[in-house]
């Protein structure tokens, strides 16, 4: 029998969400509400960490049993540095694509069309025509191309935009991936640069100043991935002046200070890190975690596993 901790209310929600705990584990339901932990510190051999649940992470060193911890996030740069090693860290991949490229596409649909304009015009009852920018006919970079950036892509092509770039790590084929080396040289036949990568130690700041000066007046850089991928400043002189556009869910620093300046920048919109935060969320972690949970019980090896234990 393996001990498990999920992040549910009670045994019913889980019984109704899970549709049943799988045969071979013992769960106990842990949300991370308060400072308080299940009794089953000592047993408990797998953590799934409640979503948007800051610090529970925390805990992780002091569960002696503890053989994988799950996360309920495509990122694990926050979690990873409290993991022991001997400990296995799998990732939600999967989880967030529909949702987050949703909002990605969302954020240049409401950048491009001025929607953020409209409302704030909506409160003063003015009505104020503006000529938009649309997707189409605009070249699009994918800078980032797993699960979430090929949901951006399938999502992208109905607006009937030019031409879709895509660029990760590592060069691939069917589709065509661009490498990272390639991607200053490429961002100067960009329109739209949508940001989803994970955070590393290669691709912290690599949206600097020189990468946005590669872009062409007016183009649109959508963040969906970590705050830290674009340099702060750089983006802030860029949309400030007036020749680069922003729509950003994450942030450096991030929850953006109230008194920072891009919040008055008329060329930045701001959304306050939403794209996994819709009802699109919970019946793909539900599923997700019973598969992890039945693997788990047989033995099997598990899915979206980021780090083996040692």
């Amino acid at each position: 029998m393996v001990r498990a901790w999920v992040p549910y209310a009670d045994l019913d929600e889980a019984e109704r969400r899970l549709g049943g705990i799988p045969a071979g584990i013992e769960a106990d339901c842990w949300k991370a509400d308060d400072d308080t932990t299940p009794g089953s510190t000592a047993d408990v051999e797998y953590v799934v960490l409640p979503y948007l649940r800051k610090g529970a992470e925390r805990v992780l060193a002091d569960l002696p049993a503890l053989r994988v911890v799950q996360t309920l996030t495509a990122g694990v740069d926050d979690v990873a540095p409290y993991v022991p090693d001997h400990v296995t860290l799998c990732n939600a991949a999967g989880v967030h694509d529909a949702s987050t490229a949703e909002l990605a596409v969302a954020l240049a649909l409401a950048s491009g069309r001025h929607l953020d304009e409209f409302a704030r015009n909506q409160e003063r009852g003015l009505w104020k025509r503006d000529f938009g920018t649309a997707i189409a006919d605009r070249r699009v970079l994918i800078l980032g191309y797993g699960g979430i950036g090929a949901a951006i892509e399938a999502r992208l092509l109905p607006f009937e935009v030019a031409s879709v770039t895509r660029v990760a790590r590592r060069a691939r084929t069917e589709p065509l991936v661009h490498p990272t080396s390639e991607l200053l040289d490429l961002l100067a036949q960009t329109d739209v640069l949508f940001v989803i990568a994970p955070l590393t130690d290669e691709t912290r700041g690599i949206i600097g100043a020189e990468a946005l000066s590669r872009l062409p007046d007016g183009a649109l850089v959508v963040n969906v991935a970590r705050g830290p991928l674009v340099d702060t400043d750089a983006l802030l002189a860029e949309t400030s002046s007036g020749r680069l556009h922003a729509a950003l869910d994450v942030t450096d620093p991030e929850p953006l200070p109230a008194d920072h300046p891009l919040w008055h920048v008329e060329n930045v919109l701001v959304s306050p890190h939403v794209g996994g935060a819709s009802t699109a969320f919970f019946p793909r972690a539900d599923r997700m975690i019973k598969a992890q949970l039945e693997r788990l019980a047989a033995g099997e090896p598990l899915a979206n596993v980021v780090r083996a234990g040692t």
